[in-house]
């Protein structure tokens, strides 16, 4: 994951490089170590976030961690409105409503209809401590992605430099922590190694060199992770977060469809359905939630105004004041029509 990232810093001092050669100039020197080493926080809250999910994923059920990674949307908007002062209107509360929504019936109908899909032997307190450990992850996902608005805000950093110095200092804390790891023993289901070790990256190399296809499958992670979390940051820096999150839950409906498509998932019409109803669910979330459609839809039936510019044709000044609207647009219609007068 962090090699990934790592290789988004690589891409960066390469353009950086070309545009200094073709204009001095116009390549800026703001960026400091300072504003750099900020980022260190993130990427721990990445390393922690990403181990704590899986080691949850390993206790409970898929669906289970499907519903549950949901709720990293809920937590970002409540930390962003927090400590980032952002405002999140109700009809972003909606979406975000009904994208969690279309995330537990697609869970639903794996518990109702894949209930021999159950992990091992695990038993209901592993279960338990799974979902937790799921939410905990959420959590601290959360704390990552605010961090990360925050400080790309202040500090203006691109977007390729952000993801590159969380690979760089992700990779050297956790090649760092692989040496304590490889002495550390436990038991299943936390490592399938044969001798019991937490982490064994001399095993997973060798898997590599005696088997291509997970060396292409690795150098393909490697890669869709760097240009995921590129996209990612940039939605954060040019949005914020939390429409960073909303539109990453669409990753769900991807990948399902994808699944269905090469058979990788048996078809069953009962809980082909449901899912189906959970998707419908989700898309319409984002949709509400971007603000797309439905309050234009609105507007043309003049229940709500579509632009402080475009009043209804019966608009008099002072009518904001009679309809109660009371956002921020109000100062501008204002402003427009004492223009015109």
């Amino acid at each position: 994951m962090f090699i990934g990232e790592f290789l988004c810093f690589i891409v960066f001092l390469i353009l950086r490089f070309i545009s200094y050669h073709r204009n001095s100039a116009a390549v800026s020197d703001s960026i400091s170590i300072s504003n750099c080493i900020v980022f260190v926080l993130p990427a721990i809250c990445d390393m922690i976030g990403t181990a704590i999910i899986y080691i949850g994923l390993t206790l409970t059920y898929a669906s289970s961690f499907q519903m549950l990674r949901g709720s990293v949307i809920i937590f970002t908007a409540l930390l962003s409105v927090a400590f980032n002062n952002r405002i999140i209107q109700p009809y972003m509360w909606l979406g975000m409503f009904l994208i969690i929504c279309g995330l537990v019936l697609v869970g639903v109908s794996d518990i109702i209809f894949n209930m021999s899909a159950a992990v091992g032997d695990t038993d209901i307190n592993g279960i338990i401590a799974g979902d937790l450990l799921i939410i905990m992850a959420q959590i601290v996902s959360s704390v990552q992605f605010v961090v990360e608005e925050k400080y790309i805000g202040r500090y203006n950093m691109p977007p390729l430099l952000v993801v590159g110095l969380e690979g760089l200092f992700g990779f050297v804390i956790l090649s760092i922590l692989l040496v304590p790891m490889y002495y550390i023993h436990v038991p299943r289901p936390f490592s399938s190694d044969p001798d019991g070790r937490l982490e064994n990256a001399f095993d997973a190399f060798a898997q590599m060199g005696n088997n291509w296809q997970i060396a292409v499958a690795t150098v393909g992670s490697i890669l869709s992770i760097a240009l995921f979390n590129f996209s990612g940051i940039s939605i954060t820096k040019k949005m914020n977060a939390t429409t960073r999150m909303v539109l990453d839950s669409g990753r769900t409906l991807i990948i399902w469809a994808v699944t269905l498509g090469i058979k990788w998932q048996p078809f069953e019409y009962r809980s082909f359905l449901l899912q189906l109803a959970g998707f419908v669910l989700l898309v319409l979330g984002m949709f509400v939630y971007n603000d797309i459609f439905f309050r234009h839809l609105l507007c043309k039936n003049r229940l709500v105004y579509s632009s402080p510019v475009d009043p209804p044709d019966s608009f008099e000044p002072g009518a904001e004041a009679d309809h109660g609207v009371t956002d921020e647009r109000t100062p501008l219609v204002a402003k427009n029509v004492q223009h015109d007068a």
